[in-house]
């Protein structure tokens, strides 16, 4: 039996040949000066020695998720080692250089999760549960730049909601300063919503009741006849003008028919700006030009007078006297619209915070 002993403690490396003596009895001091000198202690340990990363990844649920991508990444520039969470969720890493350490854990519909850790000299470091969380499903809806095109109609859709005190229509006004150039189709068409909409035919009925009144262009006589030739003759003078110098020369000439408000600048140079919008445009190419457009068309509007009003009245001089007159209703129109207009227009586009 004390034979035994003595060997389990040897392999145990606790004992020496003092503690044999001792545990067989033999406290002589004879003896006790013929044991050997007890064995120096052992050395210390590697402090570079690896150690190990083990852990389990489980749901919110507590279920194990296996086939989980878990990536070890080093503070220390060690290469990265990645690995897949086994049968039961756990996943290890062996031969761990010391120092912090960062894992990475993926698994298909779960969000990524990140856990942090230390592993000191061979350690066998075993991380808290790794809870994975279901990911929220998401649509990324991509949306490339607007072609020019695309940001015209959009802009021309905004144009044609606003209207001067929420009832007369404001179309040809843009308050984008850099607003896109009109295709030929959104030219005829803001020309054909303006001169048909139902508050542009109730003003033509209020002009022609004016002149009704005041007897002008006698040659159409009076009553109900009378009126309603001077109703046609209104009307086709904003149809014309409209479809003229608002879409047939703006296209062939490649120009811009509408009034880009300014809205900057000192009284004065807004208010030259707004005159002189009726002789001044943007070409489709954005760059400022001689407003031919408005002047040519007015013109041919005046011209093609002739062919409705009274004999009395037409000739050369109704030609240039319409065109004039809409020509310094178009300059008259853009002081409106550079100070008035715009705070009456309810569904006009907001300003930038450096715009005023």
């Amino acid at each position: 039996m004390v034979r035994t002993i003595a060997k389990l403690l040897l392999r145990l490396g606790l004992s020496s040949w003092l503690g044999i003596g001792v545990v067989i009895g033999c406290p002589c001091f004879a003896c006790a000066q013929q044991r050997p000198a007890p064995a120096p202690p052992s050395a210390q340990p590697n402090l570079q020695e690896p150690g190990t990363v083990a852990g389990t990844v489980v749901d919110q649920t507590g279920a194990l998720i296996p086939g989980a991508h878990v990536k070890l990444t080093l503070a220390n520039q060690a290469p990265e080692q990645e690995t897949v969470t086994d049968g039961y969720g756990q996943f290890y890493f062996l031969n761990v250089p010391v120092g912090n350490f960062q894992l990475t854990i993926s698994a298909t519909n779960f969000a990524t999760q990140v856990v942090s850790g230390t592993v000191h000299p061979a350690e066998h470091y075993v991380a808290p549960p790794i809870t994975l969380i279901i990911a929220t499903a998401t649509t990324q809806v991509s949306v490339g730049a607007l072609t020019e095109q695309e940001q015209a109609e959009q802009e021309v859709q905004q144009q044609e909601k606003q209207r001067v005190l929420g009832i007369i229509p404001n179309y040809f006004v843009s308050y984008v300063p850099n607003a896109a150039p009109l295709s030929t189709k959104l030219k005829f068409s803001l020309a054909w919503k303006s001169s048909s909409d139902p508050v542009t035919i109730v003003l033509v009925a209020a002009v022609a009741g004016a002149e009704q009144q005041t007897n002008a262009f006698k040659g159409y006589g009076g009553g109900v006849e009378g009126y309603f030739k001077r109703f046609g003759a209104t009307y086709a003078d904003v149809v014309n003008g409209t479809f003229l110098g608002g879409a047939v020369f703006p296209t062939l000439l490649k120009q811009d028919p509408r009034y880009f408000y300014k809205g900057t600048g000192s009284f004065k140079s807004r208010f030259f700006y707004a005159l002189s919008a009726a002789f001044i445009c943007k070409g489709d190419n954005k760059k400022w030009q001689p407003n031919y457009s408005n002047v040519l068309g007015n013109l041919a509007a005046g011209g093609i007078a002739n062919l409705y009003y009274p004999a009395s009245n037409r000739g050369a001089g109704l030609t240039f006297q319409t065109a004039g007159i809409r020509i310094g209703e178009t300059a008259l129109a853009g002081v409106f619209q550079e100070f008035i207009i715009r705070k009456l227009t309810p569904n006009a586009p907001a300003r930038n915070a450096n715009q005023p």
